[in-house]
């Protein structure tokens, strides 16, 4: 993960920052200090950034558009 990609993240998240436990926003704390200072992460903070990336944002996208069903789109 480049230092693009770790901005970009930390940002996403930012939005999604009330929904998380209360353990998440401390580590999510610690995650955008970190990217503040511009610090790499090491392995095991980016494999927990990625998660809770894909637990708030890519699971809270809709998955297609939904007036396919409406109009009678088939994929």
């Amino acid at each position: 993960m480049t230092s693009v990609e770790q901005h970009k993240i930390v940002r996403a998240l930012r939005d999604y920052e009330m929904r998380m436990t209360r353990q998440e926003q401390e580590m999510f704390d610690m995650f955008r200090k970190r990217d503040k200072d511009d610090e790499d992460l090491d392995s095991i903070s980016k494999k927990k950034l990625m998660e809770l990336y894909e637990k708030y944002v890519v699971a809270s996208r809709p998955k297609g558009n939904p007036l396919d069903a409406l109009f009678g789109k088939k994929p």
